[in-house]
């Protein structure tokens, strides 16, 4: 598909990092199945890959996790 943020890029299945931020708790999870941007390497999660990396971030802030990195877990 076409990149929406640069309008010339293709995007291509790869690996993306996730950072995510609520509150004083940052998630950085890497690896995540995502369609990246061949030109400015910005990435498009799938509906069910986001619910996953949404699921991991929130049990860091259960936890009250001031920074935690994490690789995707599928």
């Amino acid at each position: 598909m076409k990149c929406v943020i640069c309008r010339t890029g293709e995007t291509q299945f790869g690996q993306a990092t996730v950072i995510l931020q609520r509150g004083d708790t940052t998630v950085v999870i890497k690896d995540v199945p995502a369609e990246v941007c061949q030109n400015c390497g910005e990435y498009y999660l799938g509906e069910q890959i986001a619910r996953q990396t949404y699921a991991q971030a929130e049990s860091a802030v259960q936890r009250h996790a001031e920074v935690e990195i994490l690789r995707f877990a599928a």
